[in-house]
């Protein structure tokens, strides 16, 4: 009997919205795309979508900038990190946190990952008392969101400034305070993969009217930081200007307009997110030797993409079981492989932090699977995946 086959592109996401495209056409008719050139008493895409998502998130301020990497390395400079300066930063994420860090001169301190495939809040404890960091760069890997109500308690404790990579979860909450404003700044992707999508792209959200002042000036806004309409009053812009650099990362009118239709219908993409991550979870279930991560109460998800766990399997199964579903046009991702592969790579990847150990994130991301969820995708697509998946686990399991 042959057995079915997926046909579907796990990296196809849906077309830019009409409303997006024509909005995209309008500023290259007008030849205006970098962002501080308006017309008079005009505001300008870039700053409205700032102003918008700022409103969206509730946050007092917002900074549109060219990606979600240079949004976490401008907001640590934003806060004061220097050259050599410890940050705490999950063990498990992607290359771009860590590049953040390296790209300020400072030093990543790596924190265990729990069986939620979230920040272990009791190494971190450890890390903080042990390394003298006074920084977290909280990674919310895709999406999975920690207890955040214990997390802020212990940064108070230890005197934590908290920054959060918010890329794979804007849209997300938890216990209802959007994702990326229990700390201090809120950092988003928009790069294609993300929920709304420029091709690249980053924000950043906070309340401190000083931090998002240098982080105005820190993007390139020379002395134009009066056009920014989400933005602290210009007074604030007098005690940093002078000793703020300009690191130019600056967003332009472009892919602003791409994005606010996106922005404008993010609430019901996470419902279709969320229906077709549910499916899938459904069609996984009770499935001997897999593991799903159940989400908690507490946690809003955005389910764009999909992890589980096969706990004690051998790296030759863990291969033979991406090779039997990809031939069967499955696309999963392994974050176990000992050489970084396509986005995947692991902490010990990153040669240039300290050499670390972390032993038990080691044993999760042995056994780590991760697949995309775009939009394209059906529920019968869904199901099917979820039949394949179970189908060549099951028939591994047995093998194992």
């Amino acid at each position: 009997m042959t057995k079915p086959v997926f046909t579907g592109n796990f990296t196809q996401q849906e077309p830019i919205p009409e409303a997006a495209i024509a909005a995209a056409l309008d500023v290259m008719r007008s030849g205006r795309l970098h962002r501080y050139n308006l017309l008079p008493g005009d505001e300008g895409e870039v700053a409205a979508l700032e102003r918008e998502f700022a409103a969206f998130t509730g946050a007092r301020y917002g900074l549109a900038v060219a990606s979600g990497g240079y949004a976490m390395s401008c907001a640590m400079r934003a806060i004061g990190v220097q050259v050599g300066d410890k940050i705490l930063s999950n063990g498990w994420t992607l290359a771009p946190v860590p590049g953040a860090i390296a790209s300020v001169g400072a030093v990543p301190v790596f924190v265990e990952t729990t069986q939620d495939l979230t920040i272990d809040l009791d190494d971190l404890a450890q890390k903080a008392r042990e390394s003298g960091a006074r920084v977290l760069l909280l990674s919310h890997m895709r999406g999975h969101i920690c207890d955040m109500d214990r997390l802020m308690a212990l940064a108070r404790a230890h005197d934590l400034q908290v920054i959060e990579d918010c890329a794979h979860t804007m849209g997300a909450a938890w216990r209802g305070m959007p994702s990326g404003r229990h700390g201090v700044i809120g950092c988003y992707s928009t790069q294609t993969y993300k929920h709304i999508n420029s091709g690249e792209g980053g924000l950043l959200v906070t309340d401190d009217a000083e931090v998002m002042a240098r982080a105005v000036v820190l993007s390139g806004s020379y002395m134009l930081y009066g056009k920014h309409t989400a933005a602290p009053p210009v007074e604030m812009f007098e005690n940093v200007k002078y000793e703020t650099p300009n690191i130019s990362g600056r967003m332009d009118h472009l892919r602003a307009a791409i994005l606010r239709p996106q922005l404008a219908a993010l609430p019901q993409q996470v419902a279709r997110w969320n229906a077709l991550y549910r499916m899938l979870e459904a069609g996984l279930r009770n499935i001997a030797g897999l593991r799903l991560i159940e989400r908690p109460a507490q946690e809003s998800i955005v389910g764009s993409s999909f992890q589980f766990l096969l706990p004690g399997w051998s790296a030759d199964t863990m291969r033979a079981l991406l090779a039997a579903c990809a031939a069967r046009g499955v696309e999963l991702k392994w974050f176990g492989a000992a050489e970084p592969v396509a986005f995947t790579s692991r902490y010990d990847s990153w040669r240039y932090a300290p050499p670390q150990r972390l032993p038990r994130t080691d044993a999760i991301l042995a056994g780590l699977i991760d697949m995309r969820l775009p939009l394209t995708f059906s529920e019968a697509d869904v199901r099917l995946i979820a039949e394949i998946i179970r189908d060549e686990v099951t028939g591994m399991g047995r093998v194992f």
